[in-house]
């Protein structure tokens, strides 16, 4: 069998860039089209992203040459690929309209994009913990009246570095939980040559963010009942989110409650053995270990560890007891691998293992 032909909407664009640099040597997916806005409908690859290439390994030879396809021409695009990765740049509306759109082609959307992240019938999975709801797309289905196409997003890149910690630790029942998130300007989509004022600057808002960072992780750790997602309702969450003036790696400082006493040892024992169904499946793109602890006081630090597993894994260090909630750490974690891009990859690999993504 040959390999399974991936489009990437948006693909002019950052986290667009990023689907295209992680797939280059995909052993299940190709990039067989891309498509962008109008304006650059028409032109190589090569010419459309001009020099605005934002990766720091070179663009792939293979999709330097493809052309263009303008993303609104839903059927000349989804004619030829097998699903589509998507990363497009429009209003929340226009997002949700576009993606069911595709997948009314019969063509898989993986979405990276929150426009369909609380749309009830569309699965949003980190997979290593809650796979299971990729089975939500059966009543997606029909509802969209589709054999195979459907939506499956994953969830916002601020969360990643608390929410899988948390998941390790359920069996002692965290019950409250601040957090407050340091995040990279990449999540913004920008370098630092295009955003100067960020140098030597902290900003302490992103719009949107604290919502999502706070009902998010709910979502996820919720059920199928009745055909849609029903959120869970605890642990509740309060949120912070601040950019700060790092390229890649969004890292957490979080404070936790627990209804069950835990030793720092059983803590760290759960953290290091969490893994879930991409590490049984050996998924491609899946970390061997999710979770790692990092021992020393100033650890993690994005220097040092945010390309732990290609950027897949995620850091925790600094556990310890508090005085005033149970215990306290700090997390890290890749924003646009684990958080955006590679997440999404990680998605469609689940999706291809669990018989949602084939040939057409």
């Amino acid at each position: 069998m040959g390999k399974l032909k991936a489009g990437v909407l948006g693909a002019t664009g950052m986290v667009g860039q990023r689907f295209i640099s992680i797939l280059e040597n995909h052993p299940w997916f190709e990039v067989t089209k891309v498509a962008a806005s109008p304006r650059s409908a028409g032109k190589t690859y090569e010419e459309a992203v001009g020099d605005r290439w934002k990766m720091d390994t070179p663009m792939p030879e293979a999709v330097k040459k493809l052309v263009v396809a303008n993303v609104n021409e839903v059927a000349e695009v989804a004619k030829d690929v097998d699903f589509v990765f998507s990363a497009v740049d429009m209003t929340k509306d226009e997002i949700r309209a576009i993606e069911e759109e595709y997948a009314k082609t019969e063509t898989p959307v993986v979405s990276n994009n929150s426009a369909h992240r609380w749309t009830p019938d569309v699965p949003m999975v980190v997979p290593e913990i809650n796979p299971e709801h990729m089975h939500v797309i059966e009543f997606q289905k029909k509802r969209l009246g589709t054999e195979r196409g459907f939506i499956a997003v994953k969830p916002n890149c601020s969360i990643q570095s608390y929410a899988p910690v948390l998941t390790a630790w359920k069996e002692f029942e965290p019950y409250e939980v601040v957090a407050t998130t340091y995040q990279a300007i990449s999540g913004a989509g920008k370098t630092f040559k295009d955003w100067p004022e960020m140098v030597g600057n902290i900003i302490p808002y992103i719009g949107g963010e604290e919502e999502k960072s706070e009902k998010e992780p709910l979502r996820i750790w919720g059920e199928i009942k009745d055909g849609v997602i029903v959120p869970a309702v605890s642990p509740v969450i309060t949120c912070q989110c601040i950019r700060v003036p790092v390229l890649n790696g969004h890292t957490a400082a979080v404070f936790v409650k627990f209804k069950k006493k835990a030793t720092k040892e059983e803590l760290i024992d759960r953290l290091v053995k969490f893994s879930g169904e991409p590490q049984k499946l050996e998924l491609p793109s899946a970390p061997k270990q999710f979770i790692q602890y990092l021992e020393e006081d100033n650890r993690p630090q994005v220097a040092l560890d945010v390309n732990y597993e290609n950027g897949m894994g995620i850091s925790v260090g600094r556990l310890r007891e508090d005085t005033v909630y149970d215990w306290k750490f700090v997390g890290l974690s890749h924003n646009t691998l684990r958080g955006a891009a590679g997440g999404a990859v990680l998605c469609a690999e689940l999706l291809k293992a669990y018989g949602y993504i084939k040939e057409k």
